[in-house]
């Protein structure tokens, strides 16, 4: 398919700059597939359209503060984005001004310093820190949460950019479908009997890097580390059994069930890393509703979406949530397709 059918014009002043309060307040876009209808309601009421035995899959991976902030000796000002570890200090990052870091130069991050060994075939540079921890204690004096570049207004609250849930360090964006819900939207779901699991799945340039690919068969995505508990799986096979659905929370979750999907329609517990782009064709083994934000054009989520629903209902959506103001992105408002 052609990249550019997955383009769409959004107004500016519909892209949210800032988080709604509270969290579950956002609107809720449902998509049914099978009725292809359109309707509105408010994510604090998800738990109507989640049964008792279903399974609810959240990604519990936290955003670090991987904008750097960092200087050349000549003292010249330099940012440097980490994306993903890649052992011993090395990390895969952005950095700016791209054109004067090249291999061989050295950002200094107060007293500690760092070597550019590197280039990256996604533009990148690999940059060597004196190891892992001290890459920790960088973080804390010299980052800042790597928002989009699409919000410009400034983060009041950093755990805003945060869910309620994040346990494991190791994204550069945050899992945004899942920063909707509340601790008293998920005690709601349990008490309904829904079963709540975690997987965990580090986001990184594959967040933030548009399909810049005529056809997009020919996007390459970027490899991502995961796990799936053991716990998870079981869960999965038990609702498998009696006949329960599964609910993925965001794309990320998405692509983590279905990179470790069985034959059976259960996953593999285990962790790895997935470069899995799910485009239109694409046979869903796991994932049997997905509840995820409103994206951007010619994005890998678009996609993602527009396969698990059809390009044409997602597009009709999407018009609907045009015409009648919904809030685009990061912080936006979200939907469920179930």
């Amino acid at each position: 398919m052609e990249t550019r059918e997955f383009e769409y014009y959004l107004p500016p002043h519909l892209i949210a700059q800032t988080p709604i309060e509270p969290r579950d307040a956002s609107r809720l876009l449902i998509l049914n597939k099978s009725e292809r209808l359109i309707e509105e309601g408010v994510f604090g009421g998800l738990t109507k359209y989640i049964s008792s035995g279903d399974v609810l899959v959240l990604n519990d991976s936290r955003v670090i503060p991987a904008r750097l902030s960092g200087k050349l000796p000549s003292g010249g000002k330099v940012e440097v984005f980490l994306l993903k570890s890649v052992g011993d200090g090395f990390w895969e990052t952005l950095v700016k001004p791209g054109k004067k870091l090249n291999p061989g130069k050295i950002i200094l991050f107060g007293e500690i310093k760092a070597e550019i060994v590197d280039r990256t075939v996604f533009g990148g540079r690999i940059v060597k820190f004196p190891d892992d921890r001290v890459v920790d204690e960088v973080q804390e004096k010299y980052g800042f949460m790597p928002l989009p570049p699409y919000i410009k207004e400034p983060l009041l609250n950093q755990e805003r950019y945060q869910t309620v849930f994040a346990e494991k360090n190791g994204s550069t964006a945050a899992p945004t479908a899942a920063l909707h819900f509340t601790h008293r939207l998920l005690e709601e779901l349990k008490n309904k009997g829904v079963e709540i699991v975690y997987i965990t799945l580090h986001m990184g340039l594959t967040s933030f890097r548009p399909i810049k690919e005529d056809l997009i068969e020919e996007h390459k995505m970027e490899k991502e580390y995961y796990s799936v508990p053991i716990t998870t799986a079981h869960k999965i096979k038990e609702a498998r059994e009696k006949g329960n659905k599964i609910f993925a929370c965001g794309t990320d979750a998405v692509r983590t069930l279905e990179t470790t999907a069985l034959s059976d329609r259960t996953v593999q517990a285990g962790e790895g890393f997935s470069e899995l782009f799910i485009t239109p064709g694409y046979q869903f083994k796991v994932v049997d509703a997905l509840i995820t934000n409103l994206h951007l054009p010619k994005s890998s989520h678009l996609v993602l979406v527009s396969a698990f629903a059809g390009r044409d209902f997602v597009f009709k959506a999407y018009d609907y949530a045009i015409n009648n103001n919904f809030r685009f992105y990061s912080f936006g408002d979200v939907t469920l397709v179930i």
